[in-house]
């Protein structure tokens, strides 16, 4: 019988392949009581299957294939971090000992415990994050019960195979991508969860939250699954599949033809040349952007060097860091942001209990008020421009205040470097980031001040609407063509203009090819994204006039009523 699911569509791609399903991952565990004598011996068996996962976490880590996805790493910190939080390594060895259970209950309602306080954020990411805790326990309780690992489905040379599962942690994906999935499904999961990021970047077709799927779907079913509108039929006829054929070869197709167009100038039908940049989180990360045709780093967000680690890195691993970057570029662009911290990125051990974490000391703010942290950052960016064509971007200002207080850390450190004859960039560009109304607002005195802007779509939008994306009961509201987010980012990218000032996007808004169009008519000139989407987004550009596009993007910036403006946006993109 043919039937239909519907989920959450994670990651792109159309899917044909059998059914495998993977055993429910939660284990039933029982509750008995130990004589005193076997407890010593209990702890030992406890202290062993902890010693022996985190072994197997290393031995993920030290044999992480090629394809693995450079999150990857942070993930397992994450995992190796929970594992060693003394609520799941320290306490149930105290409860076998005080109250003489078996080492498995002890674990579950320490377990158990720790979800509970997950489930108490209010941040709907960090709920998210009860999964990896969930993740972590299972596996040090199939250790503890000894229980074999998953078995692989024989392999197929007809056809491929689709995973179907309860969850997966990021390391399952690693470990099941070489076995011939082409796409994986889980029962639960969201748009946030690590696993949704991993399959993102490993370029998986991906659907979580189908809910009853293992119950509903039988080994070795056909099935096909779109990841574009979160779709899986199962057991289709053969009409649907001979379509569903055509349209993966179609997709197939549109990648190869994406994938020529690496070297390709990004140039509009009427001759105007778009810069198209890569947003990036470490240096190794230069290789992709340069596969996909990037022609710059539009976005060096720094803060991925500072988290996930017990140190903090010092001026010469920063500087060696961005040095990296800067000659990977071959002499283009590289806009390095100062460390934007705070707020859902914190230091470890620099937690700060904050009523709106979004509102409160991070950011620029962040690095004013730590002179040590942001001076040190100051001097290996510098020291990195000698090697290359580096740009300093500050992000989160809001006032002249903040930029002066900048701008004098900077002149301060390069009098510093000068006195100590350390070579760097002497005209090195500063930009700023618009991603506060008021910043937006008072852009004169910014244009005055700096060299070049970027805009952050994600929390200029954020801030402008008062809604938090994360937050699934208010995410709906979060609207990047709402009249207000508009006209702000209209003025902007006009303001900049009109003082021969280069401004770029480097929020979310810029790698979506439904807006591309949008703001190739506000008249922006420089995008910057996540590597893979560059050769799609070159692709609009390559197909689009701006003689055609500017009486249609105007009568959007007259619009008021959201649906007409959503109507127009797709007339624009026709």
């Amino acid at each position: 019988m043919s039937f239909t699911l519907h989920g959450i569509a994670v990651s792109s791609g159309i899917a044909i392949g059998h059914a495998h399903l993977v055993s429910h991952t939660s284990i039933e565990v029982a509750h008995y009581v130990l004589p005193k004598k076997f407890l010593a011996e209990e702890i030992a068996r406890f202290d062993a299957a902890l010693q022996a996962t985190r072994d197997e976490m290393e031995s993920l880590r030290s044999n992480r294939p090629v394809y693995a996805a450079a999150e990857f790493d942070a993930f397992l910190e994450l995992h190796q971090m929970i594992l060693d939080d003394p609520q799941l390594s320290v306490a149930p060895r105290d409860m076998i000992s005080t109250e003489g259970c078996n080492a498995e209950w002890a674990l579950k309602v320490q377990t158990d415990t720790l979800i509970e306080q997950f489930n108490e954020f209010e941040d709907a990411y960090l709920r998210e994050r009860q999964t990896d805790v969930r993740q972590v326990s299972e596996r040090l309780l199939k250790q503890l019960q000894g229980q074999p690992g998953h078995q692989l489905p024989a392999e197929r040379q007809d056809a491929q195979t689709i995973l179907v599962a309860h969850d997966l942690s990021p390391a399952d994906l690693i470990q099941f991508k070489p076995h011939q999935f082409c796409a994986f499904i889980t029962e639960v999961g969201g748009a946030t969860s690590h696993t949704a990021i991993v399959a993102r970047s490993l370029n998986t077709p991906c659907v979580v939250g189908l809910h009853y799927a293992r119950e509903l779907v039988r080994e070795d079913d056909m099935l096909i699954l779109d990841g574009e509108q979160g779709v899986l039929i199962v057991n289709p006829d053969k009409a649907i599949l001979a379509e569903y054929k055509l349209r993966q070869s179609a997709w197939e197709l549109e990648r190869k033809k994406l994938k020529r167009l690496r070297t390709a100038r990004a140039n509009t039908l009427d001759g105007s040349a778009i810069e198209l940049h890569a947003n990036i989180e470490k240096p190794e990360d230069i290789v992709e952007a340069k596969e996909n045709g990037a022609t710059g780093i539009g976005l060096f967000r720094s803060e991925f060097l500072f988290l996930n680690r017990d140190h903090l890195p010092d001026e010469e691993e920063q500087f060696i860091a961005y040095r990296t970057a800067a000659e990977g570029m071959d002499g283009e662009p590289v806009v390095i942001r100062t460390f934007d911290l705070g707020g859902d990125k914190q230091l470890n051990g620099t937690q700060r209990v904050a009523n709106n974490p979004a509102l409160g000391l991070r950011a620029i703010r962040f690095c004013l008020a730590e002179p040590q942290l942001f001076r040190t950052q100051l001097r290996a960016l510098l020291r990195a421009s000698h090697y290359g064509n580096i740009k300093l971007l500050i992000p989160m200002l809001s006032g002249v205040s903040e930029l002066n207080q900048t701008l004098q850390f900077i002149e301060a450190t390069k009098q510093i470097l000068d006195d100590e004859g350390i070579p760097y960039d002497h005209d090195i560009k500063i930009g700023g980031m618009i991603e506060i109304p008021a910043a937006a607002l008072a852009l004169k005195v910014f244009v005055k001040k700096l060299d070049f802007l970027s805009i952050g779509t994600n929390d200029l939008i954020q801030y402008t609407l008062a809604i938090d994306r994360t937050d699934e009961d208010v995410a709906h509201l979060y609207d990047p063509l709402h009249p207000a987010v508009l006209e702000l980012m209209s003025h902007v990218i006009s303001t900049a203009n009109r003082f021969n000032m280069p401004v770029s996007v480097c929020g979310e808004m810029a790698g979506e090819l439904a807006y591309t169009r949008l703001l190739l008519g506000l008249g922006l000139r420089q995008f910057s994204m996540f590597s893979a989407q560059v050769p799609s987004v070159k692709q609009r550009v390559l197909t689009t006039s701006l003689t055609e596009i500017t009486a249609l993007t105007q009568k959007i910036m007259r619009a008021d009523d959201p649906m007409k403006i959503r109507d127009l946006l797709a007339k624009l993109n026709a």
